[in-house]
C-alpha cells in the first residue's frame, strides 16, 4: 500500500474529506457513488461501477444501452451524442 502523506480527521458526522488531488487521479466526481470495503484493520474505498456504467460519461443509468458491436460496453444517452459528435468531428 501506498502513502500519500495526506491525514484527514474524522468530523462529528464521520465524514472525512478526500483531497481534490486524489479525487482527481481517480477520476471521481462530485455524486459518484463509493463502494466500502473493510480489509483488516482497513478501510477502502473504491470508485463503483456496475456493468452498466456509461464508457464515455461514467453515467450509471436505467437507459444505458449495451453496444451490438461490443459486449460489455454501455452508452448513455448522453455519452452516445458526445461519442457521435467526436466521431462526426474526425471525419
Amino acid at each position: 500500500m501506498k502513502s500519500t502523506g495526506i491525514v484527514r480527521k474524522v468530523d462529528q458526522l464521520g465524514r472525512i474529506v478526500t483531497p481534490i488531488e486524489l479525487r482527481r487521479s481517480l477520476g471521481v466526481s462530485v455524486g459518484d457513488p463509493m463502494e466500502i470495503f473493510l480489509e483488516d484493520d482497513k478501510i477502502i474505498l473504491k470508485k463503483y461501477q456496475t456493468d452498466r456504467t456509461c464508457a464515455v460519461t461514467g453515467e450509471i443509468l436505467n437507459e444505458n444501452i449495451e453496444s451490438a458491436y461490443a459486449k460489455g460496453l454501455y452508452l448513455s444517452p448522453r455519452g452516445a451524442e458526445l461519442l457521435l459528435e467526436e466521431l462526426q468531428n474526425k471525419i
